[in-house]
């Protein structure tokens, strides 16, 4: 699989801009591309994966964490410009009813909108962890190597985040944004560790698990 960071607070190519927020391309054998959240912002996104040659009207899925808007504002541009066949969202996050920032473009009106509440599969190796707490679900791919668990800003207990993915298999990698988590013996068994956007103990991850933690940023990609 291969995983492109897309939309980030930092930026691992200079060419591309950073901003406050989170998006990933996800990209795994023998099913439909899938953007992992949107970013905060349309235009920076556009941009960004123009600059990284991802041709929008290639991707068919999309996976929304959670409905902060640092993770749906993007999406109002980005169907514009996509032919996306689904969107799977969280229980909380009913797009048709949400804010206006994140309200489907009329141009997707065939978009399928499927809302998850418990953990299932997606697509044969591709799974969610269902809407943990109340307000974000988690994306999980099952590799040869184990479970690649992608994450938005991690606000339920990270426990649970993980446990919630361990039905499916070993967890293997964990990439994205950990907000304040702070109990890292919960890595101790893992193998690649990527904290992005909103992670504030990034310097403590990299401390305690310097073989296991790579830098994020737009621009980063991770092939497992």
């Amino acid at each position: 699989m291969k995983i492109t960071i897309v939309y980030d607070n930092t930026a691992f190519r200079e060419d591309l801009q950073a901003d406050w927020g989170f998006s990933a391309l996800i990209e795994v054998e023998n099913t439909p591309k899938v953007l992992f959240d949107t970013g905060g912002n349309g235009r920076i996104l556009l941009s960004n994966m123009e600059k990284l040659r991802i041709d929008p009207s290639s991707i068919e899925e999309v996976f929304i964490s959670h409905p902060h808007l640092d993770h749906t504002g993007g999406l109002s541009e980005f169907l514009k410009v996509a032919n996306i066949i689904k969107i799977y969202v969280p229980s909380s996050l009913g797009l048709k009813v949400a804010e206006p920032s994140v309200h489907l473009h009329p141009r997707s009106a065939r978009v399928n909108e499927v809302i998850l509440k418990k953990a299932q599969k997606i697509h044969e190796n591709v799974f969610s962890t269902g809407e943990l707490e109340g307000i974000e679900q988690s994306m999980g791919v099952i590799t040869e190597k184990g479970i690649v668990l992608i994450v938005g800003c991690s606000h339920p207990y990270m426990g649970y985040i993980l446990d919630a993915a361990k039905q499916f298999g070993k967890i293997y990698a964990i990439i994205g944004g950990m907000h304040g988590f702070s109990e890292f013996e919960l890595f101790k068994d893992l193998e690649l560790i990527c904290p992005t956007h909103c992670t504030q103990h990034k310097a403590e991850l990299k401390r305690l698990y310097p073989e296991k933690y790579i830098e994020g940023g737009a621009g980063k990609i991770i092939e497992i």
